[in-house]
């Protein structure tokens, strides 16, 4: 195999965990990390960079050059980044990666950092016009907001200040399109995202996971791919939701329910590890009792969760971290990450030994 230099996109806040499970994968040497992206370098082969869990995308790297100005003049300048691009090789290192072969139309999709008097729109159609002209093919834009026709190749620009890239999609469509996900509901969970929890939950065989909040099922079908030997336990109040989990997580060994997320029907400790992404009000609102208190939620994480569990969670802030260290949670990692332009928190806590015998002398809570 040829060497190459890849680029894994991902949510801004994981590069780090997509790093290490580059290394972990033993895909190549990761020579960067930039915003939303990690850079890394291999000669492997056989090397599946297109079996990465907690990245966006995977891409080729196709040609690079100082970044341009902020005019909105400045953006056709950027038709040199095609010009400098080796088709050929791409061609053949996109196939030895586990991508098609042939370049039959071209699609591009830009961003930037900073403030710029042009638009993404303005970088795609400088870009992809030159492509088009250079293989032979048809260019479709991004103006019209339609789909591609189908076979056409993703490209993508990123300006970082710095540096102007441009890179080609090793697979055919997004990693982070999953094909188990048949079903959605409002508020599903990111599913690159819902593979880090699932990867920094340190799931073993036979552990017993829970997700109180389940929504459309992601967290548990990405739990149940990472560990096939998990037992997996899904609950939302929402009837639609849990339709929407069995669907998408069909030939896993889930079991799916309606329950409330602070009145579980289950036994005490008797929870592994527990993945959530509650709905604290943001694109999702509360409901039953979560609505009334929030110290009662985490009361019932503590309860079901055996001691020296892990739960990992992701929250909208950290203000809410005392009332699960108060139910013996201990906080063992934290780490920001920004979801559709909003800051959140992953929360990686352990329930300390000794809440077992905390938990049996408080007063138990109304149920």
């Amino acid at each position: 195999m040829t060497a190459a230099g890849l680029v894994a996109r991902c949510v801004h806040g994981l590069e780090p965990t997509v790093a290490a499970e580059i290394l972990r994968r033993g895909l190549g040497a990761v020579t960067r990390l930039g915003h939303r992206e990690v850079h890394f370098h291999t000669s492997r082969p056989g090397a599946r960079a297109v079996a990465l869990r907690t990245a966006d995308d995977v891409f080729l790297l196709a040609a690079q050059c100082a970044d341009v100005g902020t005019a909105r003049r400045d953006a056709g300048a950027l038709a040199r980044l095609a010009e400098a691009a080796d088709l050929g090789s791409l061609v053949r290192l996109r196939r030895e990666h586990g991508g098609p072969g042939a370049l039959t139309g071209v699609e591009v999709s830009a961003s930037f950092l900073g403030r710029r008097g042009f638009t993404r729109y303005d970088v795609e159609d400088a870009v992809g016009h030159a492509l088009a002209r250079r293989l032979g093919t048809g260019y479709h834009s991004r103006r019209t907001g339609a789909a591609p026709p189908p076979g056409h190749s993703g490209w993508r620009v990123t300006l970082d200040g710095e540096r102007a890239t441009l890179m080609l999609r090793i697979a055919e469509r997004p990693l982070h399109r999953r094909d188990y996900k048949r079903r959605s509901v409002p508020g599903t969970l990111h599913p690159p995202l819902a593979a880090a929890m699932a990867q920094m939950a340190g799931i073993g065989p036979g552990h017993t996971v829970l997700d109180p909040c389940c929504g459309a099922g992601t967290l548990l079908v990405e739990a149940g791919r990472q560990q096939p030997r998990a037992r997996l336990h899904g609950f939302d109040l929402d009837p639609q939701a849990v339709h929407a989990a069995a669907e998408n997580a069909a030939g896993l060994p889930v079991v799916l329910g309606r329950a409330d997320a602070e009145r579980l029907p289950l036994p005490d400790g008797g929870i592994d590890r527990i993945l959530s992404n509650p709905p604290w009000g943001g694109q999702v609102a509360g409901r039953g009792l979560l609505t009334v208190s929030l110290s009662r939620w985490w009361a019932e994480l503590g309860r079901v969760l055996a001691p020296g569990g892990t739960a990992v969670l992701l929250l909208p802030g950290t203000g809410d971290l005392p009332a699960g260290l108060d139910r013996g949670l201990v906080p063992v990692h934290l780490q920001r990450v920004r979801i559709s332009g909003a800051q959140s928190f992953l929360v990686q806590a352990v329930l300390e030994e000794r809440a077992r015998d905390r938990r049996h002398r408080r007063t138990t809570l109304p149920r």
